[in-house]
């Protein structure tokens, strides 16, 4: 409702997005929601259920009771009315991803310009005019970069390695594919770099009746002038390091990757499926692009007006009161099962498989814990 801007849409499709006892039966399963149209699924899903959902309400503690075995979960509603609540069971389902990320290096910058998240951006319009300055080149970046170009903005981008897939590859939208291979039930043990749980998720938009793909490669050549890593700033000149071409490389690469294993499981299972289709978005990036990319930006020479932030979320469980949390911050728990008998978690990144973190894996994991929790009781 309100982290994500006007033309968000999510980037898987349909299918995937269905509820636990609510499967996608609609007429267009290679389709993407849109914002409004994904809020109104989880409103009639919690009205046709009858869930005991209760909205304006924040949860400002959680701890144990005293010589108990339940919780106290301390609430405060938007009018400041405070609630206190026991339970013997809590399922931490807020996520990993709640308050936006700043890098540091932000407060360095003089006023203006106009400094957002993107969990702020909702469109150009609500943007002071002029040139605009992207700081991160995941998802949100690329996304947020190509609804800019669309309003007719200037655009300077400063990348991050990221990977890419095609948003459809022989016949099938690419994430169809994963799924056949296997790759959204791969848990971290499964991972050839272990490193590869925190990566950034790769670039893919699900704008368009089927989507598309978004590449480096693709904003460049609709005149987005790319730079590398974000290393400095210098009075109101930011600047970059020349990582550029590595952060191009290792998009092809990762989508030269994907698709091989594609077709190396076409051909291993005999399927029949259409040759691959050339997708000019996804054609490896000539040597022009990283040739052209800049390493400093004068601010006010460029005119830019506004930076957005494109730099992530972090958690923030400082409510939870519980001895549950590794030397890194993050929560203790098998599977959703944490170490405190009674406490649970649910939708976070890699809970169980790669696919926990999304709206396709919250029907199995919490399965699991639900089980869970019917054993502990009896």
């Amino acid at each position: 409702r309100n982290q994500r801007w006007d033309s968000f849409a999510v980037n898987t499709p349909n299918w995937m997005n269905g509820l636990p006892g609510s499967p996608y039966r609609g007429k267009d399963p290679d389709g993407f929601y849109l914002r409004d149209e994904l809020v109104a699924v989880f409103e009639r899903y919690a009205t046709e259920h009858a869930l005991p959902i209760r909205t304006g309400v924040t949860v400002s503690r959680v701890t144990r009771l005293d010589g108990s075995s339940s919780f106290m979960i301390e609430t405060v509603d938007q009018l400041g009315r405070r609630e206190t609540l026991e339970s013997p069971n809590v399922v931490v389902a807020s996520g990993l991803m709640q308050a936006p990320k700043f890098p540091a290096i932000a407060g360095n910058l003089p006023e203006p310009p106009l400094q957002i998240h993107a969990a702020e951006f909702r469109s150009a319009a609500g943007l002071p005019d002029g040139s605009v300055l992207i700081v991160g080149s995941g998802q949100s970046g690329c996304q947020i970069a190509e609804d800019l170009l669309d309003a007719g903005r200037t655009v300077y981008l400063c990348t991050s390695q990221v990977g890419r897939v095609p948003r459809r590859y022989r016949g099938r939208d690419t994430l169809e594919w994963m799924q056949e291979l296997g790759l959204w039930d791969q848990t971290t043990a499964d991972l050839p770099d272990p490193a590869m749980e925190f990566a950034p998720q790769p670039q893919v938009s699900g704008v368009g009746r089927l989507g598309r793909t978004v590449s480096l490669q693709s904003l460049h050549g609709r005149g987005v002038k790319l730079m590398g890593r974000l290393k400095g700033i210098e009075g109101a000149t930011v600047l970059s390091d020349d990582t550029l071409a590595a952060h191009l490389a290792f998009a092809d690469e990762f989508s030269a990757e994907l698709k091989t294993k594609i077709d190396e499981h076409i051909e291993s299972r005999g399927l029949d499926a259409p040759p691959a289709e050339v997708d000019p978005t996804d054609l490896p990036a000539g040597p022009e692009v990283a040739q052209t990319g800049l390493t400093e930006l004068d601010l006010a020479a460029a005119g830019v007006t506004t930076i957005v932030w494109c730099t992530g979320f972090t958690s923030n469980l400082d409510w939870l009161e519980l001895p549950v949390f590794d030397e890194f911050g993050r929560p203790i728990h098998r599977r959703g099962v944490s170490p405190i008998p009674g406490l649970f978690f649910l939708g976070f990144p890699w809970l169980h498989t790669r696919k926990s973190g999304i709206i396709f894996g919250i029907d199995e994991d919490a399965r699991h814990l639900a089980d869970a929790i019917v054993s502990r009781r009896a």
